[in-house]
């Protein structure tokens, strides 16, 4: 996990960020996790500058091995209805990373009472947007409930079933990458 640093006083806004009311604003920060702005999130995507902002991702492990992924809801911009990490979110500007990963698994999944396992960081770059993802992991049998208004569904999958969706748009194309770099890991936590 890449700690964030906030500055003493409040971050300036982003050069061509607009305020507005009850607009969620994140973190803009630099590679080593200094805040050097704030943004409305949606200046952080599909925006030609692209300004790095954290993110968290979780993923749920049972003790069988099985991996818990959330099927994005028909309504999301980008990738409706695949399947993707258990708990995908950003950092609310003045959150710091475990604030904003237990705050996404109770919005996304009424997940309250988790242990996570730091698995690090990585900066992931698409056509819209740059983040920095810290990875977490949390093994156990836990009571998951998807929010109708956050998620299409979700559900346990096999390393085999995970293995066999790889390539073929049924997995989101972040998800594959983060999953080729930690799935020794996640197997590891059992």
């Amino acid at each position: 996990m890449l700690e964030l640093i906030y500055p003493a006083s409040p971050a300036p806004l982003l050069k061509g960020a607009k305020r507005a009311r009850a607009v969620e604003m994140v973190p803009v920060i630099d590679d080593y996790g200094n805040v050097v702005a704030q943004a409305p999130r949606t200046r952080c995507h599909n925006h030609a500058d692209k300004p790095l902002h954290p993110v968290v991702h979780l993923h749920i492990i049972n003790r069988a091995g099985n991996i818990y992924l959330q099927q994005r809801g028909a309504h999301k911009d980008l990738l409706p209805l695949r399947w993707d990490t258990a708990v995908g979110g950003h950092v609310s500007y003045g959150e710091y990373i475990l604030e904003a990963l237990y705050r996404e698994a109770a919005e996304e999944l009424h997940l309250h009472d988790f242990l996570p396992q730091d698995l690090g960081f990585y900066f992931f770059e698409s056509d819209s947007e740059r983040e920095l993802v810290n990875i977490f992991a949390a093994v156990g049998d836990y009571e998951i409930r998807p929010d109708p208004d956050e998620l299409a569904g979700g559900r346990f999958w096999t390393p085999d079933e995970i293995a066999q969706a790889l390539g073929k748009g049924i997995l989101t194309p972040n998800f594959e990458g983060e999953y080729a770099r930690i799935k020794d890991k996640l197997q590891a936590l059992l």
